[in-house]
């Protein structure tokens, strides 16, 4: 036969006078040193084939009758109305019905993409389709590509998983990251987390470790396929036998922007080429046709891009809960972290040495401490030094994520400084935001509630947590991100009410920034615990400057 099933791919053979053909096959590539062209397994590369006589044997019409069989189900699962686990799911924690179907696919599908907006569950849905994996003896080693504030949450993720494993969070310098992944040795599934920025930098030890499943979390930071962490996820994505992507914004600026995600997690889809992938989707003009001025062919893009995915926004998940909590951290630059270290043990010192300890001395210290991980100090002559930007550049990256998918975002900071700083974030970003701190006068404040509420184009509010906090609607956002926290329960509950009004049509998400083994961390456990801090340091202050 002139074409025969190789693999991940069908080689096409002595076919000069049906070319044509061959050449409307999405994907397809010529070997010059084979004299062969190099076609993916899909059912329209097969179909094409079927209309030159002669060219297909039994083994590429059975895989033929496979890939129908599976469109068949993927769409029976999509459309269901309620399902069941096709295996029962190894979690703790009772799954919701979006979050069953996007397990069934993906266990289908050996590559597959979770386009779950935030706060739908989809990191969950991961670990168990991970775990369901491991279980069938299919997985040992995990790899999980994250950003840098999303990786400490993996471990916790993992926690409501059934099955044994190892989790390792792999930071610091690269040679310190390499001994982490060879130091495994526990029994059960081995998962290594790791930030983006890392992978290409240390590739050639991820892809000898050879791991049998990959997981790119928030997916879209591969976007650009010319980029070094997009170049690293392509060679791992040939060697992963299976692998999920995870975006609930997978297109950011363009509908290009799906090419470079499927390139890691199936190249059948769309190849391997940008620039055939972008002739055949875009319409090129400008200075020397270089610029992209219009879309083709966008029905078969997104048939494509769905053929593998699963798409649920919070409006379309309708037993989701009516607030979801998230945390994402970040990690003091070294010299910040030498200086609240320092602040922390001086405090210590101060406090030990005191014959009464008051509620407003404790309070004074983890303040200087929680101004620190937000990014300032005060200095001798009362300005404000910027001594981190952390928590900016995490926010950054969430902010954009919220925007670019047409959303609007809340932000609560504790600090001036604070607030400064991300208003000028928001002026780098070129994001149209409004804004309340005490600064701001009363008779001016609901003019600045209603740009946000009424005007598409302001799609940040920004407020200080004391000032904000009472009597005013936000709720054109579902999302608020608290970027500091203050220390009484009281003040965070109406922060959250402000996007949790009666009028609010959607599920509400909480974002928590904290600065990594700081003090921030100890604030989040007493509000979750419903708790004011001022009511607590003095008898237990040893727990938060330790």
């Amino acid at each position: 036969m002139k074409a025969t099933l190789a693999g991940n791919y069908i080689e096409v053979r002595d076919c000069y006078f049906e070319k044509d053909i061959i050449k409307t096959v999405p994907g397809r590539r010529w070997d010059p040193k084979k004299k062969t062209w190099i076609l993916p397994v899909t059912i329209e590369a097969i179909e094409r084939l079927k209309m030159i006589p002669g060219y297909i044997d039994v083994n590429i019409q059975n895989k033929y009758i496979e890939l129908k069989q599976l469109k068949s189900k993927t769409t029976t699962i999509k459309l269901a109305e309620k399902v069941e686990p096709i295996e029962p799911m190894p979690i703790k924690i009772k799954p919701f019905q979006h979050q069953i179907k996007a397990y069934n696919l993906a266990l289908i599908n050996s590559n597959f993409a979770l386009l779950m907006e935030m706060g739908t569950g989809k990191s969950l849905t991961s670990v168990a389709i991970a775990s369901r994996r491991f279980l069938r003896g299919e997985i040992k080693k995990l790899l999980i590509v994250a950003p840098t504030s999303v990786c400490p949450v993996w471990p916790k993720e993992f926690e409501a998983a059934t099955i044994p494993y190892e989790v390792k969070v792999l930071e610091g310098a690269i040679e310190k990251r390499i001994q982490m992944l060879d130091s495994f040795k526990a029994e059960g599934l081995w998962i290594a987390v790791i930030n983006y920025e890392a992978t290409w930098r240390m590739i050639d030890a991820l892809l000898a470790w050879k791991p049998d499943m990959v997981i790119a979390d928030e997916s879209q930071r591969i976007k650009n396929p010319s980029a070094q962490q997009s170049k690293a996820m392509h060679k791992l994505g040939k060697i992963a036998k299976y692998k999920l992507i995870l975006s609930g914004t997978p297109v950011q600026n363009a509908p290009l922007d799906f090419f470079s995600q499927y390139k890691f997690l199936d190249d059948s889809i769309f190849g391997t080429s940008y620039y055939a992938f972008r002739a055949r989707y875009a319409i090129m003009g400008g200075y020397g046709g270089h610029q992209v001025i219009g879309y083709n062919r966008l029905d078969e893009l997104i048939q494509k891009a769905h053929s593998i995915a699963f798409r649920i926004t919070k409006e379309e998940a309708l037993d989701l809960p009516e607030q979801i909590d998230e945390i994402r951290y970040c990690e003091l630059e070294p010299k910040a972290a030498k200086l609240y270290k320092t602040i922390k043990e001086e405090s210590y010192a101060e406090l030990e040495a005191e014959q009464e300890i008051t509620t407003r001395n404790i309070l004074t210290k983890l303040l200087r401490l929680q101004q620190i991980t937000g990014g300032y100090v005060n200095t001798d002559d009362g300005t404000q030094k910027q001594v981190s930007k952390a928590k900016l550049e995490a926010l950054k990256e969430i902010v954009a994520d919220i925007v670019e998918a047409g959303k609007k975002v809340v932000i609560f900071a504790r600090f001036l400084p604070e607030i400064q700083a991300i208003r000028e974030l928001m002026n780098e970003l070129d994001i149209q935001y409004s804004w309340i701190a005490g600064e701001v006068p009363i008779k001016e404040r609901g003019e600045k509630v209603s740009q946000f509420q009424e005007d598409p184009n302001c799609k940040v509010f920004i407020a200080q947590i004391q000032t904000a906090g009472l009597g005013i609607t936000l709720h054109a956002a579902n999302t608020a991100i608290f970027y500091s926290l203050d220390f009484s329960y009281a003040n965070y509950e109406q922060a959250r009410a402000r996007i949790h009004r009666i009028g609010q049509k959607n599920n509400c998400t909480y974002i928590h920034l904290l600065a990594k083994n700081t003090v921030d961390e100890h604030v989040m456990k007493a509000l979750q615990k419903k708790e004011d801090m001022a009511k607590m340091v003095v008898d237990n202050w040893r727990i938060y400057l330790k």
